[in-house]
C-alpha cells in the first residue's frame, strides 16, 4: 500500500512529501510505479520510501503506531498553551518608516498604562504553557520604558514555576546606558531593524532624530557588551538592487543572521504599494541573489544565516516542529501568540492589531479585563485557527510544501476581505513557494560543502 503524499517536479526529478514532514526525490518511472502500487522491493528507492513512511509495508495499525510520533512532533505546538505575548507599550515612534504597518504617531495618550500592563501580565502568566516569551513592541517601546520595566519586574514577582524570556523590538535610537544595563541584568533579547547599508536603510526608515552612524554604534556597543542582538531586514522596491551591500553591512557589524522579509500589505505599506511594492518574482530574484551570496560567504568562513531558510530547513531536515507563528498549521493566532495593544485591547497577533489600526477589528479577542480562557474561547480565535489549517485549505492541502508552510488569515482579510483566500496563488503564497523551490533544488543538487552550510543553518 502507499501512504498519502503530494508531489512536484523539481528539475528532472520529482519531490514527494507527506504529512509526517518526510521528503524524498524520485525519478519519473519510480513515481509511476509508486502511484500504481507496483514498486518492487528491489528498486533502489524502496527502502528510502518505506523509511520515509510513503509505503505501508506492514499491518495498517502497526504503520499508524510507528508514524504517529512523527505526526505529533510536527504539530508539537498544539500541545502547548499560548507562548508569546506581545505588549505594544506605546504607539509613539521616533521614526517615519515608509512601510510602517503600525501607523505610529506622537499622540500623548498612546502609551500603555501600568494598570493595563498589570492585567496583561496576569493573562500571560495564566497561560497553561510553562515557557512564555514577553515581547515589547511599538511604535518605539523605549519611549515608554517605565512600563517595560514594570512588566518585567511584575512578571518576575508572580511567575511561580514559569520560565519567562523577554525580548524587545527597538530601533535603538532611544537606548541609553541605563536602559542597556537594565537589559543586561534581566537578559532581555534585543531585536532591531536593519534594512541594509546607510543608503538603503535611511531611504526605508527615515529617522527624525539621529543618523545611521548612531545605529551602527549602538549595535557595535551591544555586541561589545555581550548582549543578545539580532536584526531583521524589510525589502522595499529600492532594496532589490542592493542585495550584496545589504548583506555586507550585516557582516561588517558582526551579525550572524539576516532575516530577509518581503513587504506585507498592511498600514503605510499598503497605501504606498505602487511606490515601494513589487511582484513576487522580483522579490524572489532578490532573495535568490542574497541566498547564493550568503552561501558563498559561509564557504569562505563567514558564518551568517538567512532566517527564513533556517526556519524551513529546520522543518525539512529534522523531525521537530518549528514554532514560527506564520509557518505552522494552524497559525499561531491566539493559541500561539496574543498582542496586547497600548489601550488594553487584545488581538490574535501583531498583524491583527495592525489591521485594527486600518479600521478593521476582525481579530480582536477582547481586552485586559477578560481572562485567558475568555480570549481563547473568543470567536475570532476559533475563526483564525480554522481558517489557517493548511490541510483543509484550497490548493494548500494538495501542495507539496504543505508540511513546511503556513497561511495568514489577517493578510487574507486585509487583501481580500475574507479570512480564507479565494485566490490562494497570490503574493505571499508565491513567495513562500519560491523560497521552498530554491531550498529543495539546492538540497537535491548541492555539493557536500553547501550541504554542511545548510545543515548548520538548520541547527
Amino acid at each position: 500500500m502507499i501512504n498519502y503524499f503530494n508531489f512536484k517536479k523539481i528539475d528532472d526529478d520529482y519531490l514527494l512529501t507527506n504529512d509526517m514532514g518526510k521528503y524524498v526525490f524520485v525519478d519519473k518511472n519510480t513515481l509511476k510505479e509508486l502511484i500504481n502500487n507496483d514498486l518492487s522491493p528491489n528498486n533502489e528507492k524502496f527502502r528510502e520510501l518505506k523509511d520515509g513512511l510513503f509505503i505501508i509495508d506492514e499491518h495498517p495499525e502497526v504503520f499508524l503506531e510507528n508514524s504517529a510520533p512523527y505526526a505529533a512532533s510536527n504539530k508539537m505546538y498544539l500541545f502547548e498553551g499560548t507562548g508569546l505575548f506581545i505588549f505594544v507599550v506605546t504607539k509613539r515612534c521616533n521614526l517615519n518608516c515608509i512601510y510602517c504597518q503600525a501607523k505610529s504617531n506622537d499622540c500623548a495618550d498612546a502609551d500603555m498604562t501600568f494598570e493595563d500592563a498589570k492585567k496583561g501580565v496576569d493573562i500571560a502568566i495564566s497561560s497553561p504553557g510553562r515557557y512564555i516569551t514577553i515581547e515589547f513592541q511599538g511604535g518605539e517601546p523605549l519611549l515608554n520604558f517605565d512600563v517595560v520595566k514594570y512588566i518585567i519586574e511584575y512578571s518576575q514577582s508572580i511567575k511561580k514555576d514559569k520560565h519567562i524570556d523577554y525580548c524587545i523590538a527597538t530601533n535603538l535610537f532611544a537606548l541609553s546606558d541605563e536602559v542597556l544595563e537594565y537589559f543586561i541584568k534581566y537578559k532581555v533579547n534585543i531585536s532591531t531593524s536593519l534594512d541594509g547599508n546607510a543608503d538603503v536603510h535611511m531611504f526605508n526608515r527615515k529617522c527624525r532624530e539621529a543618523d545611521f552612524s548612531k545605529l551602527e554604534n549602538q549595535i557595535a556597543e551591544l555586541k561589545y557588551r555581550g548582549c543578545s542582538i539580532s536584526a531583521i531586514q524589510t525589502t522595499t522596491k529600492y532594496s532589490l538592487k542592493h542585495s550584496v551591500e545589504i548583506i555586507d553591512e550585516y557582516v561588517t557589524l558582526g551579525l550572524n543572521s539576516i532575516f530577509i522579509r518581503p513587504l506585507t500589505k498592511l498600514g503605510a505599506a499598503k497605501e504606498r504599494w505602487h511606490n515601494i511594492g513589487y511582484e513576487p518574482d522580483e522579490f524572489l530574484d532578490f532573495y535568490k541573489q542574497s541566498f547564493e551570496y550568503l552561501i558563498k560567504l559561509n564557504k569562505r568562513g563567514t558564518e551568517i544565516k538567512e532566517v527564513h531558510a533556517s526556519i524551513m530547513l529546520r522543518k525539512i531536515l529534522s523531525d521537530c516542529s518549528d514554532n514560527y507563528m506564520e509557518l505552522r498549521s494552524p497559525c499561531g493566532a491566539g493559541i500561539g501568540q496574543m498582542a496586547i495593544n497600548y489601550n488594553g485591547d487584545i488581538y490574535t497577533c501583531d498583524e491583527g492589531r495592525m489591521l485594527a489600526e486600518m479600521g478593521n477589528e476582525a481579530f480582536r479577542l477582547g481586552d485586559v479585563n477578560d481572562t485567558y480562557n475568555d480570549l481563547i474561547e473568543a470567536p475570532a480565535c476559533k475563526a483564525a485557527c480554522a481558517a489557517s489549517v493548511l490541510e483543509s485549505q484550497l490548493r494548500c492541502c494538495d501542495c507539496v510544501y504543505q508540511p513546511f508552510c503556513g497561511v495568514c488569515p489577517v493578510i487574507n482579510m486585509a487583501n481580500e476581505n475574507d479570512i480564507i483566500s479565494k485566490s490562494p496563488r497570490q503574493y505571499r503564497c508565491k513567495i513562500y513557494e519560491g523560497i521552498l523551490d530554491l531550498i529543495f533544488s539546492k538540497l537535491k543538487t548541492c555539493d557536500a560543502e553547501t550541504m554542511t552550510v545548510l545543515k548548520q543553518w538548520a541547527l
